[in-house]
């Protein structure tokens, strides 16, 4: 992702609704996996400028935190804004010894990797056995659109595509589900039929009544979540997965 995504998604994560439901999913995701009162030590694949992790730690605490980004910049902003263990490094080769975290989350980060299968296994490979990995990432290839260019992806999801790079890494219990699904028909016509001007992506603030709006909207998807239903399309896809 190039500099002026990250200083962008510096700039908005605390407040932009989609930030706020990606990382509550996030939240909600871990705290069913992991038990209650447990000191676990979870790490954010791909932690960008640090959103997740302070969404996190207001969650859980008690957790250890540690963090993974390519980019220099978005590791040195991540660490000034968390305080937690962060370090320069790609997700197809994590800097930590196998069996070392008992939670790993990565949103839309997998996506932007060549080889998906190796970053996949490398998550598989330092989770301790029982532990969950929790991945989002962007679904459908028709979906392509000046966003996934200007965030410089290479690719979307679909839920058999995401389940396949699961169970070949050797994971076990995978869920699977879409979410932002009842915004999708905004966001179709947003990307589709008026899109925005080139190298240019959705990561912006709206203003205060849409904010509200569509963190309400994905509220109530959250909701269906958290009493075991599932959405059928969404703008994204959302796996949980167990090492055995």
């Amino acid at each position: 992702m190039n500099r002026d995504e990250y200083l962008k998604m510096a700039a908005v994560e605390d407040r932009m609704w989609y930030y706020h439901a990606l990382h509550a999913n996030v939240a909600q995701a871990l705290q069913r996996a992991i038990p209650a009162g447990q000191d676990a030590r979870v790490l954010d694949a791909g932690c960008g400028t640090g959103g997740l992790i302070l969404k996190l730690k207001k969650c859980f605490p008690g957790w250890q935190w540690c963090g993974i980004d390519f980019s220099a910049l978005a590791c040195g902003l991540a660490k000034d804004r968390t305080g937690a263990d962060i370090r320069e490094a790609s997700i197809t080769g994590l800097p930590f010894a196998e069996g070392e975290f008992d939670g790993v989350a990565t949103a839309d980060v997998i996506c932007q990797v060549e080889n998906p299968a190796v970053a996949v296994a490398e998550l598989f490979r330092v989770l301790r056995p029982g532990g969950v990995a929790v991945i989002n990432l962007p679904a459908y290839m028709w979906m392509w659109s000046y966003h996934d260019d200007s965030v410089q992806s290479k690719h979307r999801y679909t839920r058999s595509e995401l389940r396949t790079l699961l169970v070949d890494a050797g994971f076990t219990d995978v869920r699977l589900t879409h979410w932002n699904s009842l915004l999708f028909p905004l966001a179709y016509a947003r990307r589709k039929i008026f899109p925005a001007k080139p190298d240019t992506s959705d990561v912006q603030l709206y203003p205060a009544p849409i904010e509200m709006l569509f963190r309400g909207v994905t509220a109530l998807e959250r909701a269906w979540l958290a009493i075991g239903g599932r959405w059928a399309w969404g703008l994204s896809v959302f796996a949980t997965a167990r090492k055995p």
